[in-house]
């Protein structure tokens, strides 16, 4: 397997791993629908959290949620907007990023909350 698809699922296992520790309940993992897949969907409270996780070795390009384009926000959208209604939920639903970058000997991990609202 390619280094960044290691690297790509190991980000995911400690986004799991870090909401877990923070209440959250995992739902699924790497929901797909048509194009898209939404790779955590999460709740807590009253809340579906729906998760994208991005994780780089390094951020000299840039930060990890900056490669969160339009285009993936709208397959996102459609994706979990098909989830709900198919899971006939009536729930509020929130988009996230997970933003990792790996360190020396560890990961850095930032949670964005309500991401969306900053595109």
């Amino acid at each position: 397997m390619a280094q960044h698809n290691d690297l790509g699922k190991k980000g995911e296992q400690l986004a799991i791993a870090y909401l877990q520790k923070k209440g959250y309940v995992i739902v699924e993992k790497n929901y797909r629908y048509l194009k898209a897949e939404v790779d955590i969907i999460a709740k807590k409270d009253d809340i579906l959290a729906v998760i994208e996780v991005k994780t780089r070795s390094t951020n000299y390009f840039g930060n990890p949620q900056d490669f969160v384009n339009n285009k993936k926000i709208k397959l996102l959208l459609t994706a979990v907007d098909k989830y709900v209604v198919e899971k006939k939920l009536d729930v509020s639903v929130r988009f996230d990023i997970i933003a990792i970058i790996k360190q020396i000997d560890n990961y850095k991990i930032e949670h964005i909350e309500d991401a969306f609202l900053h595109f």
